[in-house]
Order: C-alpha cells, then sequence, then structure tokens
C-alpha cells in the first residue's frame, strides 16, 4: 500500500475480513473463477480499491460485497465487518424435507404424490 493510491490484494483482503478460512483457499478461489470484482474475473494479486464490489461464489451461492476499508493483515471479528459492507440479498428458504415415521410402511400413492410435490417433482 502506498500513500498515493492504497491498495490490497484481493486474496489478502477476502482472508482478512473472514470470507475465506486461509489465504490460499482465497487464492485457489480467484485462480477457479469464483470471485468477480466490478463484474469481472480476478486474480488473486489484483489490487483492490475502496468501493469495489466483490461477487464470491461460496458453495453455490454468490455473496456480494463492497470493500469499504482495504486492510491486509487479519483482524477481530467486529473489525473485520466494517471493512466490508455485505449486500447479499436474503436467499430462499429451503425446501421442506419429507419425514416419516419409521415402520410406517411403504407410502401409498396420494402420500408419495405429496412427498413429491413437496420435493418438486410433480
Amino acid at each position: 500500500m502506498d500513500a498515493v493510491n492504497p491498495s490490497v490484494r484481493v486474496d489478502s483482503w477476502l482472508w482478512a475480513v473472514r470470507v475465506y478460512k486461509t489465504r490460499s483457499a482465497a487464492t485457489t478461489a480467484c485462480r477457479a473463477g469464483h470471485v468477480r470484482v466490478n463484474g469481472e474475473r480476478t486474480k488473486a494479486a489484483q489490487a483492490l480499491r475502496i468501493g469495489d464490489e466483490l461477487r464470491v461464489r461460496i458453495a453455490g451461492f454468490d455473496r456480494i460485497l463492497v470493500v469499504r476499508q482495504l486492510i491486509s493483515k487479519r483482524i477481530g471479528a467486529p473489525l473485520a465487518a466494517v471493512a466490508a459492507e455485505d449486500r447479499t440479498p436474503p436467499r430462499e428458504p429451503t425446501a421442506l424435507v419429507a419425514v416419516r415415521d419409521r415402520g410406517a410402511g411403504r407410502p401409498t400413492k396420494r402420500e408419495r404424490r405429496e412427498i413429491d410435490r413437496l420435493r418438486g417433482r410433480e
């Protein structure tokens, strides 16, 4: 980081704000194309600036983060939360799981249709 143009590496920032557990995991995600800065795929060494928008794909879902503070070393969780603004929309509720009592036998045709409807297999 220099005084004129402050910046920090993408992988280092993702690790510092606790998106990834290790810096190498953040680097691997960048190589795999799971991290985008301002809509463009990025390399781990790309410089971040305040106001940049990151889209990070984790476990099949995108997290949208905006850089509010440049940090390169891991700090406490409350301070890390201030460094990133989370604009991720709320996730849709997960599908209901059909549960049957043990020993209830095979489901009837009507019950099977209800189970299929719950699982979205109509």
